[in-house]
């Protein structure tokens, strides 16, 4: 029986939770606060964490990084309100399964749960099977790759099957949700790797203490808690891939190491001796700009080089608006198997709705909405009433009073108002103008040059 712990400061929740699972055969226990979870994650052992992202003593991401630190295979899931979705976005890049929006719907709380507990089995499995291989076969995990008709989708899948064959390092660079993993699995599937294991790491998940562990190994008694010796991540990838998420999160002496692997195929674990040869491709993956990193000094520019044989960018979901529609409906089909229903389509107005959403979670987020709507239609096409009301009818004012960081502005303060009102109007209007800048400063009613200057200061990353 699967162990699942609840937090969360709101105790109707929990009851409501603790019953429905109980009820699902797994085994509950909830609690209130962080501490208190942390306290208990001592303890005991948990296949999964469902918490609240806001709690009266913690944040989601810190509480998530104390779980990963206690226990990396436990999986979690964010409980989050509509309104502070690109907040929940951000735990994904720290390891979070998913997260699901208030108002709760058991049935969707019980199809997130098994995904993320078979996930998490799944990966066990391949580490296990990687473990006991003699250079044989291992089961791979793997994710069915959608192809757009954008432009950028058909310039991304060229550059799939471009690179596919060769040996070549990769670099895949894109937002949070935009599917870094999706296509580095569709460059191992068409390579000769493809019948060896495909590893994924995410190094934002991966706690400082425990990266280099978990990605070239230990020896026992390399440090307190090495009980038994451990393969890193590279020997369990030998002859396969290697997929390094959140590159840019790696620790400096952790790079130094990567670098050495890379340029010696060889590694060595923690607290060992000898080198072990490996044969492993690399591919990796930031939504962070990493040449301004490396100019800041805080990612090696020797490695990124090393890295960057080649580079497949991905564009946000909002500047692909020909495939919001064509990823919809393969997340409509994936929703009826999930929830085993039998919706067919979309009404026309759901479909304008959907084109026309921002998507800060890009994929994720429109997977999440799709099976919502799914779970709550009753006929045979989704219709508007279906969708969160936040997509029906965007609040543009609370989106002007919150900062592109996810936090709430002051709204005392009249300055830091008006500056982010003028940060959404400028999205805004880059977006109807296909991020042309010279149109967008024309009915802006600005120059070029102010624009850019707006674009530095307000962080907007065209």
């Amino acid at each position: 029986m699967e162990k699942i712990l609840i937090i969360d400061d709101d105790n109707d929740i929990c009851l409501l939770l603790n019953k429905f699972l109980t009820k699902n055969n797994y085994e509950v226990e909830y609690v209130n606060t962080g501490e208190e979870a942390i306290r208990l994650l001592r303890k005991k052992a948990f296949d999964l964490v469902i918490s609240d992202y806001r709690l009266p003593d913690e944040d989601g991401v810190s509480l998530l990084r104390k779980i990963k630190i206690i226990n990396p295979d436990t999986a979690v899931i964010i409980i989050t309100g509509y309104s502070d979705v690109r907040i929940a976005v951000q735990t994904l890049k720290h390891g979070a399964y998913d997260y699901v929006t208030k108002p709760l719907y058991p049935d969707e709380i019980l199809v997130t749960v098994k995904d993320a507990i078979k996930q998490q089995k799944e990966q066990q499995h391949v580490v296990r099977t990687s473990t006991n291989k003699s250079r044989g076969k291992s089961k791979t995990l793997t994710k069915q790759y959608v192809t757009g008709r954008s432009s950028q989708a058909e310039i991304v899948q060229k550059h799939i099957e471009l690179i596919a064959p060769t040996d070549m390092s990769v670099i895949i660079t894109g937002e949070t949700g935009t599917g870094k993993e999706f296509v580095a699995n569709a460059i191992h599937n068409k390579s000769q790797r493809k019948n060896e294991p495909f590893i994924a790491i995410d190094c934002g998940a991966l706690p400082k203490e425990l990266a280099g562990s978990e990605l070239f190994g230990h020896m026992k008694g390399a440090f307190t808690g090495a009980l038994a010796d451990k393969q890193g991540s590279f020997e369990l990838a030998n002859g396969g891939t290697l997929f390094l998420d959140e590159i840019g999160n790696l620790t400096y002496e952790n790079q130094i190491k990567l670098l050495r692997v890379l340029q010696e195929r060889k590694i060595k674990r923690l607290g060992g001796v000898r080198d072990i040869e490996i044969d492993v491709r690399v591919i990796a993956a930031t939504n962070e700009d990493l040449k301004e990193v490396v100019r800041n000094g805080k990612f090696r520019e020797d490695l990124y080089h090393r890295l960057n044989e080649f580079k497949i960018e991905l564009s946000p979901l909002r500047e692909r608006k020909t495939d919001i529609l064509i990823f919809a409906e393969h997340f409509l089909q994936l929703a009826n198997s999930q929830l085993d229903k039998n919706v067919e389509k979309f009404d026309s107005e759901v479909e304008e709705k959907l084109r026309n959403y921002y998507w800060h979670g890009n994929l994720r987020e429109l997977q999440n909405v799709v099976k919502r709507s799914v779970l709550l239609c009753q006929g045979e096409s989704v219709s508007l009433e279906c969708l969160p009301s936040e997509i029906i009818s965007p609040d543009y004012l609370s989106s002007a009073l919150t900062s592109y960081d996810g936090q709430v502005a002051d709204v005392t303060n009249l300055k830091s108002v008006s500056e982010n009102a003028e940060r959404s109007a400028i999205i805004s209007v880059l977006e109807k103008t296909g991020y042309n800048k010279t149109k967008a400063a024309e009915v802006l009613n600005i120059d070029r040059k102010t624009l850019y200057n707006k674009l530095k200061a307000y962080d907007i990353n065209v």
